[in-house]
């Protein structure tokens, strides 16, 4: 495996005729990979709105004015039921994401880890977004049976911050690192058509490849843009963007799961396939991606049937976790208070959207 890409590497790949980008990732595709067999996977937002962080491109964030209506915690049992629909439809893992900035020690995260547990015991893949974490959580959400965690980096370091002002870029480094102290697999990618640069795309790719190991998952997502968020106004990318950046990540990322994410409902299944061909090995199915519209299943499941493709089982990559129930746990809640960095500096755009929520 390559772990030293370089931007100007990483472009030249990017930037090839699209006919041989496309052979080159299929090529690599098929050495890695079954190139018939696609995972469903199930995002569940266990936890809505009200975020403190200001990501421009979020409906979450509480400063922003959007439709989004919040919600409180999920009950264990309410999440034990929308699993279970989920591995029903054909879904092998499942993905919890909840609105918070980091994650705090105490009955709601003691909550969260009964989720973990329960779905594990269901035989599906569990995966985490919950914003940062300690050493100490990452053990603890071990133990519980994660067999993911999703902590994305949005963009490249230059761009990220003209895209949040309320952590750096190194926070989500650092979180990542501490999940790869446990046996948990990390799943981190990004956003594109947020205004970036093309090098932004290939900077972004430079910052997951070069880590050693590279993360297990690589979500790719395109803007889906929300009135009331900073970047409400921001035009869809074309599809060809999106099928040039799942072709570079497979050729620069062999072994990962390459997750076709956010912005599926601008995608001709034509232009699904052309990413599929490329390299994507991965949908989040369900009508909704935490707050933004999504395919309904059944038209997945037909789009799979036509074109010849299987759901993936669940712990074909990695084998399934162990669960540790609570009471047997060997790392206790520290009660820290870990100090992530608030840059400071504010982001134009993100602050005319919040005085605009505001009037």
């Amino acid at each position: 495996m390559k772990h030293d890409w370089t931007r100007e590497e990483i472009l030249d790949i990017y930037n090839k005729p699209l006919m041989e980008l496309l052979y080159e990732a299929a090529t690599v595709h098929r050495e890695f990979h079954d190139p018939n067999t696609v995972q469903v996977s199930t995002l569940l937002s266990i936890k809505t709105g009200g975020c403190p962080e200001d990501c421009g491109y979020c409906p979450q964030a509480a400063r922003y004015h959007t439709d989004i209506e919040g919600n409180d915690l999920m009950g264990v049992q309410q999440v034990k039921a929308q699993a279970l629909r989920a591995k029903a439809s054909g879904s092998s893992r499942v993905c919890m994401g909840a609105a918070w900035r980091n994650v705090k020690d105490g009955e709601e995260f003691d909550q969260v880890l009964e989720m973990v547990r329960t779905i594990n015991k269901l035989d599906m893949e569990v995966c985490c977004t919950l914003g940062m974490i300690t050493e100490n959580q990452a053990q603890r959400l071990a133990e519980a049976g994660l067999y993911a965690y999703n902590h994305n980096l949005d963009t490249s370091e230059d761009y990220y911050k003209d895209v949040i002002s309320t952590r750096a870029f190194q926070d989500r480094l650092d979180t990542i690192g501490n999940v790869r102290k446990t046996n948990v697999t990390v799943c981190s990618g990004g956003i594109i058509g947020m205004g970036e640069k093309i090098e932004d795309r290939a900077g972004m790719l430079v910052a997951l490849a070069t880590l050693d190991p590279q993360p297990e998952s690589v979500p790719i997502n395109a803007l889906v843009a929300v009135e009331g968020t900073p970047m409400e106004d921001i035009e869809p990318i074309s599809i060809w963007e999106m099928v040039r950046m799942v072709a570079t990540t497979r050729i620069v990322m062999p072994q990962t799961q390459v997750r076709l994410s956010a912005g599926r409902t601008q995608m001709s299944r034509e232009g699904q396939a052309m990413c599929f061909f490329a390299g994507a090995n991965s949908i989040f199915a369900g009508d909704k991606l935490l707050t933004t519209p999504n395919p309904d299943v059944n038209e997945d499941m037909e789009m799979f049937k036509l074109l010849g493709l299987n759901p993936q089982a669940p712990f074909v990559k990695k084998s399934q976790p162990e669960t540790v129930e609570a009471a047997e746990s060997r790392h206790l809640p520290k009660g820290e208070k870990p100090k992530w960095s608030r840059p400071g500096h504010t982001i134009p755009r993100n602050e005319e959207a919040k005085a605009k929520a505001k009037a």
